[in-house]
């Protein structure tokens, strides 16, 4: 993980940066103004990954800057991330100090925490981990109230939960998320709250159907079912599948099926290319698809998948990669025009953003 350059006093300079950039990217496709969703000017980061690096006798918390393996940044504490991976740094850092069954061979360490509170540890070891470890482990879960994970080559031992559990609002109703240690999550809560909320809203209420595809962990999914009929929605990741199913029945949300396909075998099934196994027991001719919602990762859409959505009226993109964004938006844009368009500021300090846009049928 690289180091962002963190200054609070740039933020707004910065944020008026991205909502240009974004401005100009969509500018030939006649794009209203976008909404800008800020984030929180410090302890946004949900989750923080550090590797430890040896000087004397000692092991520090260490970044690198973006193309440098070699020159390591210590930190005792790290603004950008939540106030409980703050809390847990130096507690964790005495922890292993003091016991060599913790700290023996001990390169990395990962953080993984929500906005309401439930935080997980990663502890990285170049070594077995054994029964002093697991000992001492279950002991340091419970002095710091948190779930640790060990990995060694081959190995992953569990103390207490592999995933943390997240509380978030849309539309006054708490959603309660489960999100496994190793399967992605939105870095910043705050702001992933204001983009749930502002999908809700684009999508509106509706008496059709719902395609979701890459829907993760069902972050988005959850609220969005609550705006339509029902949800067939697809994720190629097992255990995002595993987590999104948990997170439907923990929230007696039963008007969505999700099916483990890419979006690109999901495709072929809608085009009668070819059957799928998976897809054995739904009948896709029996959905009155009005819309579709995608949140592709930073490759943005292959060409058959930014074609299919072209049948929908509505399309709800979200995206980490504005340029592929761009690069989608011109191949629908002959028959879809933009009606709403957003900036999130996932990622503050860093050049990188998410924007969301509603394409409509022309």
């Amino acid at each position: 993980m690289s180091r962002p350059q963190f200054d609070p006093s740039t933020y707004a300079a910065q944020l008026a940066e991205k909502t240009q950039r974004l401005r100009e990217l969509l500018a030939p496709f006649a794009a209203p103004e976008p909404e800008v969703f800020d984030s929180p000017r410090e302890h946004y980061r949900l989750r923080a990954e550090f590797r430890l690096w040896r000087e004397g006798e000692d092991r520090h918390y260490a970044m690198f800057e973006a193309g440098d393996k070699h020159t390591p940044i210590f930190f005792e504490q790290f603004p950008i991330a939540s106030r409980r991976i703050n809390e847990l740094m130096p507690r964790l850092k005495a922890a292993w100090q003091a016991s060599p069954a913790l700290g023996f061979k001990l390169f990395q360490v990962e953080f993984l925490t929500t906005l309401s509170g439930d935080a997980l540890i990663t502890l990285c070891y170049h070594r077995p981990l054994d029964a002093a470890w697991q000992a001492a482990a279950e002991q340091l879960a419970s002095e710091l109230q948190v779930s640790i994970v060990g990995r060694s080559r081959g190995k992953r031992l569990v103390i207490g939960k592999d995933y943390v559990e997240e509380e978030l609002q849309v539309a006054g109703r708490l959603f309660r998320y489960r999100q496994p240690e190793g399967a992605f999550t939105q870095p910043n809560g705050a702001v992933c709250q204001k983009m749930l909320g502002w999908a809700y809203e684009a999508l509106g209420q509706r008496d059709d159907d719902l395609l979701e595809l890459y829907c993760g962990n069902g972050n988005f999914t959850l609220p969005l079912a609550t705006r339509v009929r029902q949800v067939l929605a697809t994720e190629i990741s097992k255990t995002s599948v595993n987590a999104a199913l948990a997170n439907l029945a923990d929230n007696g949300v039963d008007n969505v099926r999700l099916v483990r396909l890419s979006a690109e075998e999901l495709t072929e099934a809608l085009n009668e290319v070819r059957p799928f196994r998976r897809l054995a027991d739904i009948d896709l001719k029996s959905y009155q698809f009005g819309s579709v919602f995608v949140d592709p990762p930073r490759a943005g859409m292959d060409v058959d998948t930014c074609e299919l959505t072209r049948r929908f009226d509505n399309i709800l993109y979200i995206s980490c990669n504005p340029e592929t964004l761009a690069a989608n938006i011109a191949q629908l844009h002959d028959s879809h025009r933009i009606s709403r368009c957003a900036l999130f500021d996932q990622f503050p300090y860093t050049h990188h953003m998410e924007a969301g846009v509603l394409l409509q049928r022309r």
